[in-house]
This record gives C-alpha cells, structure tokens and sequence, in this order.
C-alpha cells in the first residue's frame, strides 16, 4: 500500500524569510532518500531540500515564489510505487501540472555539460516562452547548470535576450521594468528593518597597510602553495577579531532587558554576488585562527559563495560583519547598514597612495603611505563613542604594526 509522506520545510532557517526558488523534480519523477528535491531562497543564501526518503513525487504544495515558512508542507512524496503510478494524495494540495493553460508551456530541457538531460522549471519554461528566448544561450547557475528563473530575470535585465523572430526593441534594452528576485526583497526588508530598530552611528579612521603589504608580499606564494589566497581581507578578519578584547560590545547583540556579549568572534565577511545581492558568509571562532586558516576558510568560503555551494550553517551566528566597500573604488561609505541582530560593522575602503606627514630623526616628513579609511557603524545604543574609538585605535595599531602582535601570528 502506498504512504504518503511530508516534505517538510526546515525549522531552521537564516534570513527574514524564505521562499521557493526551484522545483528539482517534476509531478511522478522518482527520488531517492536526501536527494535534493526542492531549491530555497532567502536574502542570504539559496539551499536546497532533500527528499525524506525513496518514493514518488506525488505533489506540490508551494509553488516557485512562494514564501515558506519554518514547518510548512512544501510537497508530498508517496512512498512504494512506482514513478509511472503518479498517485496523488487526497487533500487540498495542489499538484504541479495542475496549472492554467497559460503556464503549460511546451516540454522544455536541456543538456548539461555532460550530456544529462536537465528539465526547465514550469516558471523558467513560462519565462522563456513569454520572451521568446534561447534557453541555451543561457547561463546557469543552478545544480549541475539547470536555468533557474533568476538566471532568466538576468537575462533579460542585461538586455542581452534576442527574440527568436526580431530583435527586441532598443526601448526594451534601455529601460522597462524588472521585476524584484526574492533575494532582493529580503535584502530591502533586511535593511529598512535595521535602520527602524537601531540608531547608527558611524566613526571614520585611517590605517596605513605598508606592514601588512610588506608581509603579505613575503608569504602570500607560501600560502596558495597550500591552498589558502592571502588577501588583505585575511588581515583585516584577524586584527578585528584581536580587537574585540578591548571593546567586547562590539561583538554584542541588544536584548530589551539585557546586552549579550559572546565569546566567540564569528565574523561574516560581504561577498557580492553581481547583480544578485551580496551574500556573508561567516568565519567562526575567529579570535582563535591563525592568519593561515584565517586566509584558508575565507578561500573556500569565497569560492562557494560565488558558484552558490554555500551551505546555510555557512551564513548562521555571525555576531560582527566586515564590508569591505572599497574593493568597488569607494573611499567612505557611510553609514553601513548594521546587520542585524549584530551591534557593529566594520567598513574598509579603497586602498591607494596617500601623502600622510610622519615624524621621521625628530622633524615632520611627508611621505607616501597605502592608506584606507576604515570605520566602524555601531547600534549606539549597545555602544558609545569611548568604546568605538578604542576598538578603532586598537584595529588600526595592530594592522600597521604588523607582525609584531604575537597573538595574530602563526
């Protein structure tokens, strides 16, 4: 006898809300236990949902940009039957192909690199239909290179769509609208809502990177020989994990009736994905990483962030976030939006030759000096301006003394 079985949204969940990005399998499609099945999306990461076991995919409950809530029924799988039974619960779910005539498009796949055959989304098969497009002539960035939707909304955002019978308009090109993705939605929500809930505060200093230049220079060929890319960003996560002692605030959250201050520095570092958003991914513990695995966890999590592998433990627990705005040419941004629940960030601006004066043998000297502003955004009313400026102070000292610290050497 066939048993229906839930596929159930994960309690657990890092980001204001999440939503359904992409049906995996199709209504009477086969699946094996943790196979992924269904693609989720929040404003931090996309994560896929395995099946809870061997069986049919029999329904759908939550279709592609449906919100999710934690707990909720996104399908159902019937368990011992074959995948041509196609049985369908009884209920008040909804099955996938039980859609309008307007979103029965023609069956539409491709091939992935490696000769698999890949099946379109009925959203993504709509999309392509409506705009008359050539799925191939397509990016993806979903499993194995499936097109998701997204990757259709690029498409056609860049202008680069052509029509199967004429070019599309210049008009088409230059402006129209552009619909919001979901992980743009919850980046807005994300953002107007820490603005609302914390009065931001914004301190600005400038830090000379010759030490940490000189440094690098000697050991980055040592690092990558190992695995580990010794960026400047490897530096920046050590000095401010260091300088958490003399200001533990910062690595605090508000609560109504008390302050949280956490032992552990998890330190999310902004990776921005393009056109996509930007995505933070977390390096734990950081107070107790040497410079190496420093450098080594911030390559990998990079790397995944950008073929978008991350896993949602990967974007969990941050208690202090870096923006290192100016790899992007900015000098000061300000102020950097906190990420809650956090109580600080840490912003980094573009690096370039400054002309600073030093007293050099007793007199004052101009000198040319690689210079950065960075600053630090806090929730005033976890912190004040002693605390900022002495966590600041102390960032600063440790980059542009750098390795003289013992304590942020390997």
């Amino acid at each position: 006898m066939a048993d229906p079985m839930n596929i159930v949204m994960p309690l657990e969940q890092e980001g204001s809300k999440s939503v359904v990005r992409a049906w995996l399998k199709q209504i009477g499609d086969a699946v094996k236990q943790d196979e992924p099945i269904v693609e989720l999306e929040t404003d931090k990461v996309a994560v896929e949902v395995p099946a809870p076991a061997d069986g049919v995919l029999a329904a759908i409950a939550l279709g592609e940009g449906d919100e999710a809530a934690p707990g909720a029924v996104l399908g159902v799988l019937t368990l011992g039957v074959e995948a041509s039974e196609r049985q369908l619960p009884a209920g008040n779910v909804q099955p996938a192909n039980a859609q309008s005539d307007e979103t029965k498009m023609p069956a539409g796949s491709r091939r992935s690199a490696d000769g698999r055959e890949m099946r379109l989304s009925p959203l993504v098969k709509r999309l392509v239909s409506e705009h008359r497009l050539d799925v191939d002539a397509i990016t993806g960035t979903g499993r194995n290179g499936r097109v998701t939707h997204l990757d259709v909304e690029h498409h056609i955002a860049r202008g680069s769509a052509k029509a199967s019978a004429k070019p599309a308009p210049a008009s088409a090109i230059v402006g129209g609208r552009i619909p919001h993705d979901a992980m743009r939605r919850a980046i807005a929500e994300h953002m107007s809502r820490s603005v609302a809930v914390a009065p931001h505060v914004t301190a600005v200093f400038e830090a000379d990177f010759s030490a940490i230049m000189a440094h690098r220079a000697k050991h980055k060929d040592a690092y990558a020989k190992s695995g580990a890319q010794l960026t400047f960003s490897a530096y920046i996560v050590r000095a401010a994990a260091e300088a958490m002692k003399v200001a533990p605030a910062v690595n605090a959250r508000w609560h109504d009736d008390f302050l949280e201050v956490f032992e552990d520095a998890n330190i999310g570092m902004g990776v921005a994905l393009g056109d996509k958003g930007l995505i933070v991914p977390v390096v734990r513990r950081a107070q107790a990483l040497t410079l190496k695995e420093t450098a080594a966890a911030l390559t990998d999590l990079t790397e995944r962030a950008r073929k978008n592998a991350l896993k949602p433990a990967d974007v969990q627990g941050g208690t202090f976030t870096i923006s290192n705005h100016g790899v992007s040419g900015s000098l000061v941004a300000t102020p950097i939006i906190i990420n809650q629940p956090q109580s600080a960030i840490l912003g980094v601006g573009k690096l370039e030759k400054r002309v600073v004066v030093r007293t050099v043998n007793g007199a004052d000297a101009m000198l040319i000096k690689p210079m950065a502003y960075v600053s630090l955004t806090i929730d005033h009313r976890v912190l004040d301006g002693h605390q900022t400026n002495s966590w600041l102070t102390r960032f600063v000292e440790i980059l542009e003394t750098w390795p003289q610290q013992d304590q942020v050497e390997d």
